[in-house]
């Protein structure tokens, strides 16, 4: 990208319409991530929060060596759950180990479902085995979507001494739920994990019965 387009895309970061200022970040994508990072910084504290939240995530997709203390302080200090639970999503993205405690921290401390849902989430991404404890916990969250983000993260990091906590959602009410454990179990190759899957095979919903399918077969080519 010529130095030109890049100030363009600066001087559009300074408009006073939204869509301008939504229109120049999105044009960031084509942007190697040294340039993007100063431009994204220029909107970090943008009036508008969708705008913050896509610059949030434009940390996670265009890492530099300044995203990660970036994202770490939006996580621990920003005053607005969506922004917090933004940068717990971004710093899934960069997938770095040091990310670990604080996402841990954020989930036993935040007060707000979504900061707890995405925290969960990023830490199946970084797939570090020490998050055992802390999803075997998300499991009895009273949020749907915090049970769900659990699942899935249990399978991310292979987490074989999960599969008995997983298995009491093979009948949850809630299909969703069912998929993230036919997809998760694919993950986890057990006795038990082949006779649930091949239970939810049978499953009412056409999602269930697929993930458990494709997980079956996932399984068998592992071994």
């Amino acid at each position: 990208m010529s130095h030109q387009s890049l100030e363009d895309i600066a001087i559009q970061l300074d408009s006073e319409s939204t869509r301008d200022r939504m229109v120049a970040l999105a044009s960031l994508r084509n942007v190697p991530a040294e340039d993007a990072m100063p431009l994204i910084k220029k909107v970090l504290d943008d009036k508008n929060l969708q705008i913050r939240s896509m610059a949030i995530f434009a940390l996670g997709v265009k890492p530099t060596a300044e995203s990660y203390p970036i994202l770490i302080k939006l996580l621990e200090n920003d005053p607005d759950y969506g922004i917090r639970a933004d940068a717990a999503g971004a710093l899934g993205y960069l997938e770095d180990p040091r990310a670990f405690e604080p996402l841990v921290r954020t989930f036993y401390e935040d007060t707000d479902w979504l900061v707890r849902f995405s925290a969960a989430v990023s830490l199946g991404n970084l797939k570090d085995p020490r998050a055992h404890d802390v999803l075997i916990q998300a499991l009895d969250s009273q949020e749907v979507v915090v049970q769900q983000a659990a699942i899935a993260a249990l399978g991310e990091i292979k987490d074989l001494e999960s599969v008995d906590h997983i298995l009491r959602f093979a009948q949850s009410e809630d299909w969703l739920v069912r998929q993230r454990l036919a997809e998760a179990l694919g993950h986890l190759p057990t006795p038990k994990s082949i006779s649930a899957l091949q239970y939810l095979e049978k499953d009412s919903h056409s999602h269930v019965s697929e993930a458990a399918t494709f997980s079956l077969r996932q399984l068998a080519q592992a071994e």
